[in-house]
């Protein structure tokens, strides 16, 4: 049924109706207003204070547990906003209208806390690390898709290693592990949903 909801609703998406199309994924549409509004409230800041208190860093071991969720919500610039939110609605569209609001918020919200979880183990590595950014929660719904649709699978994970280490050729500093995770948080999400039925 998730499958035939996939492939049904996959090539739904007509660019002359897009305003209409993108009201009917109320759960991407919150998304990424909370994610607009948090990097204009953020970036009004002239300190890095915000992105200590609400990214992903040293400070969740001293009790700062919300930074699990705040940082998906946190971006370092306008242009890592734009691509986030371009990929959560490009990706995310065909998802919400499979799963409904309520399941596709659950699955990027969980799993984007999971993937975070999982993302502490780097820090270990790199103690200064400040993780910000919805892409490792993103990743979860590309390891979704992929499982579901086998036809994707190696394209999905073919961008996801494009996207996660292409960038540092540039210099560019991405959180590659999280993509990592997140992909593979989607993917065990997608097993267990199948398994259940």
């Amino acid at each position: 049924m998730l499958k035939s909801n996939f492939n049904k609703n996959f090539n739904s998406l007509e660019f002359s109706g897009i305003l209409k199309s993108l009201l009917e994924v109320k759960a991407i549409c919150l998304l990424v207003i909370l994610n607009v509004l948090i990097y204009i409230f953020t970036s009004l800041s002239v300190s890095d204070y915000y992105y200590m208190l609400l990214g992903l860093n040293a400070l969740f071991f001293e009790g700062f547990y919300h930074q699990l969720l705040s940082s998906i919500f946190m971006h370092g610039s306008a242009e890592h906003l734009g691509m986030n939110m371009l990929a959560l609605i490009a990706f995310g569209y065909r998802l919400e209208r499979a799963l409904g609001a309520f399941n596709f918020a659950l699955l990027y919200l969980l799993g984007g806390v999971l993937t975070n979880l999982l993302s502490l183990s780097y820090l270990y590595f790199e103690p200064y690390s400040n993780l910000v950014g919805a892409s490792g929660a993103i990743c979860v719904l590309f390891g979704f898709m992929a499982y579901f649709m086998p036809m994707l699978r190696s394209g999905l994970f073919l961008g996801l290693l494009i996207m996660s280490f292409a960038p540092m050729l540039l210099g560019v500093q991405v959180a590659w592990y999280a993509h990592l995770f997140g992909f593979g948080v989607g993917f065990g999400a997608g097993f267990l949903k199948a398994r259940k039925g």
